[in-house]
C-alpha cells in the first residue's frame, strides 16, 4: 500500500517528513492545521490537500505568498504526482513522495507530524537562544504584512528620464546658441 508524504527541503525544519493521512488536510502557520509550518511566508490557512480517487489534490486557500507546484503558481486544484516540488512562498520547499507503508507498523499519531527522515540528514536543532529567521508565533492576531521591496526600478527610471531631459536640453541649447536652427530644422520656415 502506498503512503504519501511531504519532505521539507528548505524552511524551518529541513528534512522533516509530513505523513499524509486522512481525506482532507490543511497546511498553514496556525496550529489548528493538520500540517503546521511555522514561517512568515506561510499564511495561517495556506493550502488544502484532499485525497480523491487514490490521489492527492492540492489547492491554495487564498494565501498571501502563493502555492506553487514545480515553480508554477496554482490557479486552481492540482493532482500531485510523486517527485513533484511543492513551494509555499519563495523559501518553503517540499517534495511530494510516495513511500511503501507497512499496515502492521505502529502509528504514533493519526495527525501529520514532522518526523526526521532516515534517508536524509537532519540539521541539528538551533541553540535555545536563536530561532529560525522565518519563525513567527503560531497564531498571531494580525496577518504579517508583506516585506517592502526596494524602490530600485522607479529610481533608475527617474534617473534615466532626468538624464534624457538634460541631454535634450543641452542639444537644444547648443543649436540655439550657435544659430543652427536652419541647419537642423529647415522645415520651420524663415530659413534662407
Amino acid at each position: 500500500m502506498a503512503q504519501y508524504q511531504l519532505i521539507m527541503r528548505t524552511g524551518p525544519t529541513p528534512g522533516a517528513v509530513f505523513a499524509l493521512e486522512g481525506d482532507q488536510m490543511t497546511i498553514g502557520r496556525d496550529s489548528s492545521n493538520e500540517i503546521t509550518i511555522n514561517d512568515a511566508e506561510v499564511s495561517r490557512r495556506h493550502a488544502r490537500l484532499t485525497f480523491q480517487g487514490g490521489k492527492f489534490v492540492l489547492e491554495d486557500l487564498g494565501s498571501t505568498n502563493g502555492t506553487f507546484v514545480n515553480g508554477q503558481r496554482l490557479a486552481g486544484p492540482r493532482v500531485l504526482k510523486a517527485g513533484e516540488v511543492v513551494s509555499f512562498g519563495e523559501q518553503i520547499v517540499l517534495v511530494f513522495e510516495a513511500s511503501t507503508f507497512d499496515p502492521a507498523a505502529t502509528v504514533a499519531s493519526p495527525r501529520a507530524t514532522a518526523i526526521p527522515s532516515a534517508s536524509r540528514p537532519v540539521a541539528p536543532p538551533p541553540p535555545a537562544t536563536s530561532q529560525y529567521a522565518g519563525s513567527v508565533p503560531a497564531s498571531p492576531m494580525v496577518e504579517a504584512a508583506p516585506a517592502k521591496k526596494s524602490p530600485v526600478l522607479p529610481i533608475a527610471i527617474g534617473v534615466g528620464v532626468l538624464l534624457f531631459v538634460c541631454i535634450c536640453g543641452g542639444i537644444l541649447w547648443y543649436i540655439d546658441s550657435n544659430y543652427l536652427w536652419c541647419t537642423f530644422f529647415p522645415f520651420l520656415g524663415g530659413c534662407p
